[in-house]
């Protein structure tokens, strides 16, 4: 009689197991993205230098803009910037309830900073400079409201890190990943510089 049993064969392996991510793919990845961030932005400033003077007899950036507000606004951002800076401290010393306080007061920080942002918008729109009155308010609410979307996607960003966090501690996924936050983060400011600086300043004092 034959023998019907088969001998036991091993299930054929088809991915590993273990993680296999290249430690500089994300970072590099993401610089990637930043320069072509760069290249948006760039678009928009150039934008706002073609159509920053198009009044179309309406109002003009010193009948609108309240600069002690936005010097305020500003204020939020840089003050952000710093305490992230506080939280990438606290993680290098491996120091999980640090670095989650300190990510929390980012947060409140840029929770602030599109808060006024969507306050300034509001009041704009009551006194009637809409994105249609001009080619200068078109200009200025897609350069200021593009940059506002991007901190806003920081922040949701930046809660989720902290619930990784909170599950899984500061494991080297994580850190990388704060690191690249760090970077966007840090990047936003200095568009916003430059937003405080040609946007608002030269169109109040120049």
């Amino acid at each position: 009689m034959a023998n019907n049993t088969a001998a036991p064969t091993e299930a054929p392996v088809f991915y590993l197991k273990e993680e296999h991510h290249p430690e500089q793919g994300t970072m590099l990845g993401f610089w990637i993205y930043l320069m072509s961030d760069c290249l948006i932005f760039a678009i928009l400033f150039a934008t706002h230098g073609v159509l920053g003077r198009n009044y179309a007899a309406g109002p003009s950036p010193a009948d609108l803009f309240d600069l002690d507000l936005v010097a305020i606004n500003t204020s939020m951002l840089l003050f952000s910037s710093i305490t992230y800076g506080f939280a990438m401290l606290q993680m290098a010393k491996g120091k999980i309830a640090g670095t989650q306080l300190w990510l929390a007061i980012t947060g409140l920080f840029g929770v602030a900073f599109v808060g006024l942002e969507l306050y300034e918008f509001h009041h704009l729109w009551h006194l009637g400079a809409t994105p249609m009155r001009s080619g200068f308010l078109s200009s200025f609410y897609t350069l200021v409201a593009t940059h506002g979307l991007h901190v806003s996607f920081g922040i949701i960003w930046l809660v989720t890190l902290m619930v990784q966090i909170g599950k899984r501690g500061l494991v080297p996924e994580n850190k990388r990943r704060l690191m690249c936050l760090s970077m966007f983060w840090h990047f936003l400011d200095v568009i916003w510089i430059g937003v405080f600086s040609v946007v608002y300043l030269l169109g109040v004092l120049g």
